[in-house]
């Protein structure tokens, strides 16, 4: 499938709604949902693909049978993209990935409490959302990587899990200047 990049939708909250409504019964109570990626900032380019970070006290006693039974198909195992520079532990980039393509397609992303890669992409998304000046620039980025990668997803990751790096380091000095602290579940 080729990857294509979307304008803004404003019903992309809608649609983490819908998938968040459908992911509740199959967690635990009291189980964090937050809407991640690029469809959860307003007016952001993206993929058609809601992204959806799970977050659990206990990565490796998650029993994924209900999410399973609820529509949401376990993928390979997986490790998020370490920075480069950065000597992390296989633990703190460790995560499930689950596809579903009902109520909306989505990619849930379910990692552990206070790992860095539960961290990441609250600090990003919650960074683009307060600077539309990087969030246009990201844009731009995702367009021209899909118009020349548009069948490739590894030249695609390639090339964008750096320069999201980058984006990270501004996200982290923004982070220290405005006080920024782990936002409550969506």
């Amino acid at each position: 499938m080729p990857i294509e990049i979307v304008a803004p939708n404003p019903e992309w909250p809608q649609a983490f709604a819908r998938v968040k409504a459908a992911l509740i019964p199959a967690l635990p109570k009291g189980t964090a949902i937050h809407h991640i990626g690029s469809t959860a900032v307003a007016g952001l380019a993206a993929k058609d693909i809601i992204d959806v970070q799970v977050t659990v006290p206990d990565l490796t006693h998650f029993d994924d049978a209900a999410l399973t039974a609820a529509g949401f198909h376990h993928r390979p195992p997986a490790l998020d993209h370490c920075p480069p520079g950065m000597l992390l532990p296989e633990t703190e980039l460790q995560k499930r990935l689950y596809r579903g393509e009902t109520p909306h397609r989505s990619n849930v992303h379910l990692r552990q409490t206070g790992r860095f890669n539960q961290l990441y992409p609250l600090l990003c998304r919650d960074y683009l959302r307060a600077t539309p000046l990087a969030a246009a620039a990201y844009a731009t980025i995702k367009h021209q990587l899909s118009a020349h990668f548009p069948n490739d997803i590894n030249a695609y990751y390639d090339i964008k899990d750096p320069v999201f790096d980058l984006i990270m380091t501004a996200a982290e000095a923004w982070a220290k200047a405005s006080d920024w602290v782990i936002p409550a579940p969506d």
